[in-house]
């Protein structure tokens, strides 16, 4: 049985592989999820190689029942869940407001929102009763700065703040802290997305104080700092990875 067990969702994404190898190379039990089991068999691998007992567990967000077998997945194999990470989110279909749909909406808030909602309400269900354990979700800054043409994805991020705040308190007596990191612009596949031209990035790049995007490491190492004991005074809080977007 590993001392520390981790659980990260959304793990076959940039930000969630990069965490998860973070904690790999500690030799920590890990459990990862998501929706490819070719990809997650092949990253569940490569973290074996780094020193970590590993499982995967293909698992959709949306779905209460795979996310409650996904946590029990996870105590049935190495007794305990300490840190949970939940990455698992999308950006969905940018573009105007006027041009969003019930479908759009659904897309975002189903992954993004109620993704996190069931993904901490079975972490908690287990943690609550060790009477500790850490959770960190994963925002973005633009749940509080803006942008035209990602409303959806906006909002989204406006409500895993929330969440997280709420299950917080909810949590603070008990020895489980739940906190958020809301990475900016970060090089990721939506980075890309989002800044289809070299103007764009150009754009992008100059509106950052520190005059360029952060990598995913950087926001993995900010996950692994406030899920740890170095954080252990801190809960409700949302922790800013964005090279200083939000201090202007």
């Amino acid at each position: 049985m590993s001392d520390v067990v981790v659980l990260i969702t959304g793990a076959l994404t940039v930000i969630g592989r990069a965490t998860a190898l973070i904690y790999a190379r500690t030799g920590v039990g890990i459990v990862i999820s998501g929706r490819h089991d070719e990809e997650g068999s092949a990253l569940a691998n490569e973290l074996r190689e780094l020193g970590s007992d590993a499982l995967f567990i293909k698992t959709d967000v949306r779905n209460d029942n795979e996310v409650r077998a996904l946590v029990d997945g996870a105590v049935a194999h190495f007794g305990r869940l300490d840190i949970a990470v939940n990455n698992a989110g999308t950006e969905g279909k940018p573009g105007p407001i006027v041009d969003q749909t019930v479908e759009s909406y659904a897309t975002v808030f189903e992954t993004n929102v109620l993704g996190t909602l069931l993904s901490m309400k079975h972490e908690l269900r287990v943690m609550l009763q060790q009477k500790t354990g850490s959770i960190v979700n994963v925002s973005s800054t633009f749940g509080r700065v803006g942008g035209p043409g990602a409303s959806l994805y906006i909002a989204s991020k406006h409500a895993v703040e929330g969440l997280t705040k709420a299950a917080a308190l909810e949590a603070a007596e008990s020895g489980v802290r739940v906190n958020v990191v809301a990475p900016g612009p970060i090089e990721t596949g939506m980075l890309s997305r989002l800044n289809t031209s070299a103007e764009s990035l150009a754009d992008g790049i100059a509106r950052v104080p520190m005059k360029r995007f952060g990598l995913a490491d950087e926001v993995a190492r900010a996950i692994v700092f406030l899920a740890s004991g170095d954080a252990s005074f801190i809960t409700g809080a949302s922790l800013a990875v964005d090279g200083g977007k939000l201090a202007r």
